[in-house]
């Protein structure tokens, strides 16, 4: 019952996209000018349709694939002339409830590792890259020189908890990715306001609280990163690897070669990972730890392992484009646009950097917040293009 209620406001959204979409041609402008990205999505979910009918596989493996129909629709709603400042302290109000939700289930539910309001441990590492790319949404409103005090203020507690909360969580490679986006974020801030004192300031200041909560409040995130040199020189294909994280990875990631291997321009089908390594390891070709994965834990070996090279191809350009188009954008001398170039280039990088070390759009939550964010600010760029004057 749950569920089918939180259908209803994406079939209401999605209905009215489509309604606006029908009957405003200037809305239909804006999507022309970002066709590069529409297009690529598109493209991705016609590969996926290949891949499924190619394969022959069940109908529940094509359903994930199909949300991209939902967003390249909903894109339109940035089309219209939303009020930004609204739009910007929706999303910190979101970090700082994620955020505040990691606090609780840590503190008040002694849960080891907080993966938000729906899932488990499982759950924890797309939990904290969804929580870091709304840490530097809300970062970058901080920075705008139009968001006024209280915005600022509200903006810079959100980073604040939701850091937190994402540390609270554990997850190396997400906080890893984090790194280098918010280095970039600053480094753009610097460039565009000359303030490069204050920059390096906050840099310092961001990077020093995460270094002190991890080394004195929280050393199991110091353990866990300690422990990867030692777990990856102690794998061995001829060793079972205990239950742990890194080595188990290493050997999906070995596993799934192999399969591209064998297929390497076909692949073997969507979601089939699952039943090939269930397959491997009772030929004795893999490790039983492994046969409770149906993810590789790469997005990038994923693709190579369901669709092959092809599939690489389309998942880089699904990854790439988008990208392009934004750094196009990111040094506009009108600051609507810059800002939301920028945070297209942030969430593209933090999906792209996660990728290698975990599966990114393997399920509705992390991949709807990829097209929701990259469709809508691109086709919000081109409505604001559309009204701004040639450099």
């Amino acid at each position: 019952m749950a569920s089918r209620i939180k259908l209803i406001p994406m079939i209401a959204l999605f209905l009215a996209s489509v309604a606006l979409l029908i009957m405003r041609k200037d809305i239909r402008f804006n999507y022309r000018l970002a066709w590069p990205v529409a297009v690529v999505c598109a493209l991705r979910l016609l590969y996926d349709i290949g891949n499924f009918l190619g394969h022959h596989l069940d109908w529940g493996t094509i359903g994930l694939p199909a949300q991209t129909l939902l967003f390249l629709a909903v894109a339109a709603v940035f089309a219209l002339p939303l009020r930004e400042r609204v739009v910007a302290i929706g999303f910190s109000l979101t970090t700082l409830l994620l955020g505040v939700t990691c606090l609780f289930q840590r503190y008040a539910q002694g849960v080891d590792r907080p993966a938000g309001l729906n899932g488990g441990d499982w759950a924890a590492v797309e939990f904290a890259m969804f929580v870091l790319i709304l840490v530097l949404l809300s970062m970058l409103q901080a920075l705008r020189r139009d968001t006024s005090r209280n915005d600022r203020t509200l903006h810079i507690v959100a980073v604040v908890v939701g850091l937190y909360g994402a540390v609270l969580t554990q997850s190396r490679g997400p906080l890893l990715a984090f790194a280098p986006i918010y280095l970039g974020l600053m480094l753009w801030y610097a460039v565009r306001s000359h303030l490069w004192r204050r920059m390096l300031v906050l840099f310092v200041v961001t990077v020093a609280g995460m270094l002190a909560v991890t080394t004195t409040l929280h050393r199991e995130m110091v353990d866990r990163l300690a422990a990867v040199s030692t777990d990856i020189r102690s794998y061995s294909t001829d060793d079972s690897p205990a239950a742990i994280a890194i080595r188990e990875r290493l050997e999906m990631w070995r596993v799934s070669w192999q399969a591209f291997l064998e297929h390497p321009l076909t692949g073997n089908g969507l979601e089939q990972f699952g039943p090939y390594v269930r397959h491997q390891v009772a030929l004795g070709h893999a490790d039983p730890a492994i046969a409770k994965y149906v993810h590789p834990h790469s997005e990038y070996l994923e693709s190579m392992f369901a669709g092959g090279l092809p599939a690489l191809l389309v998942l880089l350009l699904f990854l790439g484009v988008p990208l392009a188009y934004f750094a196009r954008h990111a040094n506009h001398p009108q600051e609507s646009i810059a800002a939301s170039a920028v945070g297209g280039l942030m969430v593209i990088g933090m999906y792209a950097l996660c990728a290698f070390s975990d599966n990114v759009f393997y399920r509705a939550m992390p991949q709807s917040l990829y097209l929701f964010l990259v469709l809508g600010l691109a086709v919000g760029i081109g409505r604001q293009l559309r009204y701004t004057s040639p450099r």
